[in-house]
């Protein structure tokens, strides 16, 4: 039996702060609601990077997703 202790495993409770810089684009919606954007975010009052996740209607309610620096973004540009 593996002994696991609280504060090497579990969630991170903390207040991320965001900003929508740039609405750049819907990808999909799907039938609640909820949709998969590309927009450019600032995540904690750091420059604004690409970011690829599911948003509520309000953007108050994100689901997981992916950042990508300007040149990641351009790589991505080229692979596709």
């Amino acid at each position: 039996m593996v002994d696991i202790k609280p504060e090497k495993v579990g969630i991170i409770l903390a207040n991320i702060e965001y900003e929508i810089m740039e609405e750049v684009g819907v990808l999909s919606e799907n039938t609640r609601g909820w949709r998969k954007e590309l927009n450019r975010v600032s995540w904690n009052g750091r420059p604004a990077k690409y970011d690829i996740r599911d948003w509520a209607e309000n953007h108050e309610k994100m689901g997981k997703g992916i950042t990508l620096t300007d040149e990641e973004a351009e790589a991505l540009k080229k692979l596709l």
